[in-house]
């Protein structure tokens, strides 16, 4: 009798954590609450635009700064910039882009976005790289030879 009593106070429980769970769900999505700093960040000029884990200690992360993004490589030794500058998509407020949707068709667009993407994949990697010092390509060959000997 008392395991019964205590299976039904342990049902009744659950049933109202997950009650107060699904009353919480519903005020959120009627009221369309955010937490702080999530909202909406158009006066933003810095996010994290994607970060990919490597392993448990390094992550690559791709950070945007007004259009431009850089992709750095984050471990416990330090990070390393492996590509700046890359041009990131440009932020184009929606009033400005009403009257140009009403004048170029969207498969034109669609095309040329596509277009540039193509270019744009067709460079080399490394292309807005700065040249390496000739410490850093000293360093380098140094390297080579000792693996290759």
């Amino acid at each position: 009798m008392t395991d019964t009593l205590a299976l039904v106070r342990s049902l009744g429980a659950l049933l109202t954590v997950l009650g107060c769970l699904a009353a919480a769900l519903w005020a959120v999505r009627r009221f369309n609450l955010v937490l702080p700093g999530t909202g909406p960040a158009a006066d933003r000029r810095l996010a994290v635009v994607e970060r990919l884990s490597l392993d448990p200690r390094r992550s690559l992360t791709l950070l945007r700064r007004d259009d431009i993004e850089h992709l750095v490589l984050i471990a416990p030794e330090g990070h390393l910039v492996i590509e700046s500058r890359i041009a990131g998509v440009a932020v184009v407020p929606v009033a400005r882009t009403a009257t140009a949707d009403a004048k170029t068709p969207l498969l034109a667009r669609i095309g040329s976005e596509f277009g540039q993407l193509v270019e744009r994949a067709r460079q080399p990697l490394g292309h807005n790289l700065p040249p390496a010092s000739p410490a850093r390509r000293a360093a380098a060959n140094a390297g080579r030879r000792t693996r290759n000997a």
